[in-house]
């Protein structure tokens, strides 16, 4: 009678568990939400648990061990421009950790940056918390190390001075990626394009690649070739490298439109695709025995997908569901870069915008969309088409891209909870069955 008590308890745990989203996409890094017990569908309102005013920027919050880290950017100057020409604009970058249950701030760190960047709103990159630090990549390259209790700063380091190298047009946006005990990121620079730094120390531990450019794709490890590989795209190539060196196993040459790579490279069965702004597009073919890659095909025009601001979702390993830069969602098939379906239901828009944005996220056997009207959607996804199932509007457009408003930052979905910001608060909304 014990063992079946026991046995019982254990199956509810397992059926109810609630989960952190401690980086980008995810505690796998594959935007897939694992909770159970989540909502079919909205009522009527939003379930808010909490609102906590912030300011501006697109990086998405991280969740983990009862905390919210998010990043924002202060400043009197109007940043809801594209600045192409690099005006400057002055203000603070803060990093906030906030009770994730009550949203109540608990420490804050603060430093001043001057701007550069084209749409200067504020950072990019999600918080990365791990191992009881949380890692933090500003617009200008500000990468900081801090105590994840106590916000106390344990290293720093500002990539553009430490690797004599300039801040991207669009700011460093490539989310950093911890792998064993170094955090590996794009950097710039001559022979340092992507750097491993010590997870404790934020010393190097190796640097490789140069590119003229760094690009804005964060960079991904697979298992390939009889071997564990880091994937890096950027704008002049994909590159195999072996995470413990920085070692170059292959390169695949590749040109980006002004530099504008953006994605992390998609892995589907032995096949990686990378896709960048007007319809620069790669495919390749990974070596079964040997760290190897064969270019299938590049550059398909009208075809293939230019994902801009939302990271693709491959449903399996020939389906690629994700948003092109005509504001379209798109469905592919990735061995021949054919698109089988086009929709613009996400954004409930008649026609195409460009760059228009719906982040995608899984969850179970359906999706969660979240679109820069500021909606909550469900939908069912598949070779078949798009199938909306409830919409709700839960935070309003604060930024401005080609002329309309928007809002264009990843949510987090932790503990059956959505948490979402724009430049001027940061919510959190029960998904929870009741």
């Amino acid at each position: 009678m014990k063992w079946t008590t026991l046995l019982l308890v254990l199956l509810a745990t397992s059926t109810t568990f609630a989960e952190d989203w401690p980086q980008w996409m995810g505690p796998k890094r594959d935007n897939i939400w694992r909770e159970t017990g989540i909502v079919e569908e909205f009522g009527d309102e939003p379930r808010y648990l909490w609102k906590t005013p912030i300011a501006g920027g697109y990086a998405g919050p991280s969740i983990a061990n009862g905390r919210v880290y998010v990043t924002d950017y202060v400043t009197k100057d109007d940043v809801k421009v594209s600045n192409f020409e690099r005006e400057l604009f002055t203000g603070i970058e803060r990093v906030m950790c906030l009770d994730q249950t009550t949203g109540k701030e608990l420490w804050k760190h603060q430093y001043p940056v001057q701007y550069t960047m084209s749409y200067p709103a504020g950072p990019r990159c999600t918080p990365n918390v791990h191992g009881g630090h949380v890692y933090t990549l500003g617009g200008e390259g500000n990468l900081i190390c801090f105590n994840a209790e106590s916000g106390d700063v344990v290293w720093s380091k500002n990539l553009p001075v430490e690797y004599a190298t300039k801040t991207p047009l669009w700011g460093y946006a490539a989310h950093p990626l911890i792998e064993g005990d170094t955090l590996i990121t794009l950097a710039g620079g001559p022979g340092s394009l992507v750097v491993a730094l010590d997870l404790k120390t934020g010393e190097e531990v190796w640097r490789s690649l140069t590119s003229k450019e760094q690009g804005y794709a964060p960079p991904r490890i697979i298992q390939a070739g009889g071997k564990r590989q880091l994937i890096v795209a950027y704008p002049e190539g994909l590159s195999g490298l072996d995470p413990a060196t920085g070692k170059e196993y292959w390169t695949a040459p590749y040109q980006a439109n002004n530099g504008s790579i953006i994605m992390t490279p998609v892995h589907a069965g032995n096949h990686i695709y990378v896709g960048g702004f007007n319809n620069k597009n790669l495919l390749v073919e990974l070596g079964t025995d040997e760290p190897t890659a064969t270019t299938v095909w590049r550059d398909q025009p009208r075809l293939a997908m230019s994902p801009v601001n939302v990271q693709p979702f491959l449903t399996d390993d020939k389906t690629l569901i994700g948003f092109d830069q005509s504001g379209q969602m798109l469905c592919l098939d990735l061995l021949t870069g054919e698109r089988i379906w086009q929709s613009t239901e996400p954004l409930n828009m008649s026609r195409p915008v460009n760059s228009g944005t719906a982040f995608i996220v899984k969850n179970e056997d359906r999706f969660f969309l979240f679109n820069e009207q500021g909606e909550l959607i469900i939908a069912r996804l598949s070779r078949e088409g798009y199938d909306e199932v409830d919409s709700m509007k839960v935070i309003e457009s604060t930024n401005l891209a080609f002329g309309r408003d928007v809002v264009w930052s990843a949510p987090a979905y932790a503990d059956k909870c959505a948490f979402i910001r724009n430049d001027k608060e940061i919510v959190c909304v029960d998904l929870s069955v009741r």
